[in-house]
């Protein structure tokens, strides 16, 4: 049985269409959309609407951890639109969603990053696709467990969460062969990223579950550019799958 994974698309429609390529099926571990990229400041919602230069701006003042600016630069420009700015972003979260499910090969499971929206995912889902969100899906004679969204912090991205909601997804998945999570279990050499220069959240919940019930392997990403990629606990690999945006190939679970 093969495997794909994918997880942090970030719009990559792309390589997406390519991504199920010599595989039994593909699993997304969320983050489907771009809203700012700060990798390339030119690409993204905030981008197509305000230009590159004040993407950048607002890119460095997030980096720079100076959020209230931020929030007020941000909120200042919001409103040099007309309508609400809530339809400004849903229509361009909706482009990149019809997209990128059109995108998506099947079969495929999928889960929520923390910049979905996941009220949306229903209007594009294709026949083929199984999303999974504190649930368990049998493939291949092992039990995946799926937990999405991510974790409370200051940069407030859409589908983020409280911890006591979020291990209560981990609860409901219970023992399985392979734990799939958007975000790290709360292992800090998994959840510094080299090139933010910064530290992201991780799930103290997931880590317990992981030490307690011992999967195969623990699967995630969130963390673009991690110290490390990889890690043991006990028998578990716990393995971040990539940066689908920037490498634009998926990581391959055989059995």
């Amino acid at each position: 049985m093969r495997v794909h994974v994918v997880s942090d698309v970030h719009g990559r429609a792309d390589a997406l269409a390519r991504a199920g390529d010599g595989a039994d099926a593909l699993i997304c571990l969320g983050d489907l959309i771009l809203f700012v990229d700060y990798d390339d400041y030119t690409q993204g919602i905030f981008a197509d609407l305000f230009g590159a230069e004040k993407a950048a701006e607002f890119i460095g003042l997030r980096t720079a951890k100076r959020f209230d600016e931020a929030r007020v630069m941000s909120a200042r420009l919001w409103a040099t639109l007309d309508g609400d700015p809530r339809e400004h972003i849903e229509r361009n979260v909706r482009a990149q969603y019809a997209a990128l499910f059109a995108a998506m090969p099947a079969p495929a499971y999928l889960t929520y990053g923390n910049v979905d929206l996941p009220r949306l995912w229903a209007d594009y889902v294709r026949p083929g696709h199984q999303v999974l969100d504190g649930q368990v899906a049998e493939i291949g004679g092992l039990r995946f467990g799926f937990v999405g969204g991510g974790l409370k912090t200051p940069y407030r991205t859409p589908h983020e969460i409280g911890d006591e909601e979020f291990a209560a997804k981990v609860e409901a998945v219970g023992e399985v062969d392979v734990l799939c999570c958007h975000i790290p279990p709360d292992v800090p050499e998994l959840l510094y990223d080299v090139v933010a220069r910064r530290f992201e959240r991780g799930s103290a919940a997931t880590l317990e579950a992981i030490r307690r019930t011992q999967p195969r392997y623990a699967l995630f990403g969130h963390v673009h550019n991690p110290l490390y990629a990889r890690t043991r606990i006990g028998r578990t690999e716990c393995v971040n799958v990539g940066h689908f945006r920037g490498r634009g190939t998926p990581y391959v679970l055989e059995w």
